[in-house]
């Protein structure tokens, strides 16, 4: 059979959007493409994962839907899940109530992207840095260490609370943002992840460096670095996730000095009549670490499947 020509100025019908998936699904479950050793077995799994999708985006959707449903809408019981009458009142009554403060949103902003910024680069270096040795050299007390590192992801907040006040005390930093900014570079938590990537580094790879001359700085920062990329990255996810929701309530007391969301959590103490200001503030504050999040995700996909370094 001949093949059909294109004529001059002619355009194929555009596909529906369920027309497309429906056909990129059956590309994947293809026998070349097969996930699984059968085609039930395919399908099953696209199943469980699109469940489990569904079941992980459902919060998302009704954040997303509850800051564009009016008070009627928000308060209906049992509540919906999709928006019916779309409105922007809920965040043109966050934005009146924002600029009635007598401090300005511009300086909780910044307030809360200092914090964010600095606490968070200062706990990928510090981390990292303090991780390295406990990886790969080894000198008295090492062991030691290491479990001081695991004791310390036991304790809440809340049990270190009244110690750690008592030190920023005796150091002056109280009603200052470093009360909120030095604690964040010594979470234990990010110690604890870079130890475990550093320690999967191959030490020939550092023996090789030492042979060419390299500094112990140099390796740190042109070897090991770049090899647990995805340690550092996933650390910058979960400290801007923790520092953008700080609040400093038990550090800070002076207004001009307090994050956004210590501000925006005071809008939301008003009532049930700002019940619609809170489905907007609970967007506004999910919107950005998500971002970030969503912006970072494929860097650590990407860097996570090409790091299984075996020695």
């Amino acid at each position: 059979m001949a093949s059909k020509r294109r004529v001059k100025g002619y355009r194929p019908p555009k596909r529906s959007l369920f027309y497309r998936i429906v056909k990129r699904l059956m590309r994947l479950i293809q026998p070349g493409n097969s996930l699984n050793r059968s085609l039930g077995g395919d399908v099953v799994l696209l199943l469980t994962l699109l469940i489990f999708g569904m079941f992980t985006a459902y919060p998302m959707v009704f954040i997303i839907n509850n800051a564009f449903k009016p008070l009627s809408e928000i308060l209906i019981f049992p509540p919906k899940l999709f928006v019916r009458n779309p409105t922007l009142n809920n965040f043109s009554d966050l934005f009146l109530l924002m600029s009635e403060s007598w401090i300005p949103v511009s300086r909780y902003v910044f307030n809360t992207v200092l914090i964010t910024v600095v606490g968070t680069a200062g706990h990928v270096i510090f981390a990292s840095m303090a991780a390295y040795p406990l990886a790969k050299h080894r000198f008295p007390g090492v062991r030691g260490l290491n479990k001081v590192v695991v004791y310390s992801l036991m304790f809440n907040g809340a049990v270190t609370a009244i110690p750690a006040y008592v030190i920023m005390t005796q150091l002056g930093l109280i009603d200052t943002l470093w009360a909120i900014i030095l604690p964040a570079f010594a979470f234990s938590l990010g110690l604890y992840l870079m130890k475990n990537f550093m320690e999967q580094i191959p030490t020939t790879y550092i023996e090789s460096a030492y042979m060419d001359g390299a500094s112990e700085f140099h390796i740190f920062w042109k070897i090991v670095m770049p090899l647990v990329k995805p340690a550092w990255l996933t650390l910058i996810i979960l400290s801007f996730q923790t520092l953008w929701g700080a609040t400093g309530g038990q550090y800070i007391y002076d207004e001009a000095l307090k994050p956004l969301s210590f501000a925006l959590n005071q809008i939301v103490g008003g009532g049930i009549a700002r019940t619609g200001v809170v489905a907007a503030v609970s967007l506004f504050m999910m919107i950005v670490p998500v971002t970030v999040f969503i912006i970072s995700q494929s860097s650590i996909i990407e860097t996570m499947a090409h790091s299984g370094i075996k020695e």
